[in-house]
């Protein structure tokens, strides 16, 4: 974190070709996460409502995952506290210090980029930590919890690269 904090950390020009470093992009980068964040948690719950795949529950998948490895019940809040904080905190914070080299011009860009990476990190690393298989192959439902989590984190991550960009939009 140090890292980031020091080193990847936008800088801003003062005309003079001198730089200093501006720490702005850590409360934009956090308001950018909550707002994809909060975008998250609304296509779940349009998910739950309109009962969409409902043997595709990832947040349950988690949450047995840990009781399981904690040999302790852990409460259904659990999980959902661990999205908001590494969509908010971790995920924000990379994405505000990395923001100037990714690709593309606008914020949209970005967020569809980090989104598909994020995609999949999470097909292809934890859905397998949870015994969901490779992007949840394991639950009979063919490619549909794949694409919908592909939704769910394109959603996020383009509501945050919009909101990063708006943050740092010149007046």
């Amino acid at each position: 974190m140090m890292y980031l904090l020091r080193y990847a950390a936008p800088f801003v020009f003062d005309g003079h070709m001198n730089t200093k470093r501006s720490y702005g992009w850590i409360w934009k980068s956090l308001v950018a996460g909550l707002f994809g964040t909060i975008a998250h948690t609304l296509v779940v719950f349009l998910k739950v409502r309109a009962g969409w795949l409902p043997s595709f529950q990832p947040y349950q998948a988690l949450q047995n995952t840990l009781s399981r490895l904690l040999s302790s019940e852990v409460p259904p809040i659990v999980p959902w506290m661990i999205s908001y904080l590494n969509g908010m905190t971790i995920v924000g914070l990379l994405f505000g210090g990395s923001y100037r080299l990714l690709p593309g011009t606008y914020g949209i860009t970005k967020g569809i980029l980090v989104g598909i990476l994020v995609w999949l990190i999470m097909g292809s690393l934890f859905f397998p930590l949870l015994g969901l298989g490779l992007f949840a192959l394991n639950l009979g439902l063919g490619v549909k919890p794949a694409l919908f989590s592909l939704a769910m984190v394109l959603t996020y991550s383009t509501v945050m690269g919009v909101v990063y960009a708006a943050l740092n939009a010149k007046a």
